[in-house]
């Protein structure tokens, strides 16, 4: 290979690598929405200026991060799918930038549902008369309101990595079988050549 198809081969790697993670980092403002409208936020209690979630239990304080585990896990499949089929040259570059990606995309995911859900009740019940109801916030158990986007602060955020990741070994491994039945297709058959024993 020529030392200019070499850079123009460097040239198109970089510019998958941005496309892939500016991708991913749309869809998971896209799912951002999608987890907003999925959730239905529960009601709490305000008591001597303390918001309480009742009724109290795993189940009505795990449903934002739950809706978040499956958004993450079908957008993150979805987008590595779509990006693996449609671009499916630089294996190694497209597996790099999937992953920095769909860490992105977690991290905009939740961030952007976070802000277009209720504010924080515990912050909003100071004002607030005892007995009055507020819808509990969205987030996910284990994050605060600013996770960081190099350190998981919750075990949901790995979500859309192992989706996407899932997705992608499996195409992956799919077009490399198709690669290998078409290579085969390829070569001259023994009856073809005269020389063959």
């Amino acid at each position: 290979m020529s030392r200019m198809g070499r850079m123009g081969d460097r040239r198109g790697a970089a510019v998958q690598a941005v496309g892939f993670v500016l991708a991913f980092a749309v869809v998971g403002a896209v799912a951002g929405v999608v987890w907003e409208l999925l959730w239905d936020a529960p009601d709490g209690l305000v008591f001597e200026g303390k918001w309480y979630l009742e009724p109290a239990g795993p189940d009505y304080a795990f449903s934002g991060t739950g809706w978040y585990v499956v958004v993450a896990l079908v957008a993150g499949s979805l987008t590595a799918l779509a990006l693996g089929w449609l671009w499916p040259r630089h294996e190694l570059v497209s597996l790099a930038a999937m992953v920095v990606g769909s860490t992105l995309a977690g991290w905009v995911m939740f961030k952007v549902g976070h802000a277009l859900g209720p504010q924080d009740p515990q912050l909003l019940a100071a004002g607030k008369e005892d007995l009055s109801t507020l819808p509990s916030e969205l987030s996910v158990v284990g994050a605060g309101d600013d996770p960081r986007l190099h350190i998981f602060d919750s075990s949901a955020f790995v979500a859309f990595p192992v989706g996407a990741m899932t997705a992608a070994v499996f195409l992956f491994l799919a077009m490399s079988g198709r690669r290998a039945a078409q290579s085969s297709d390829d070569r001259p058959s023994t009856s073809d050549n005269p020389y063959a024993g």
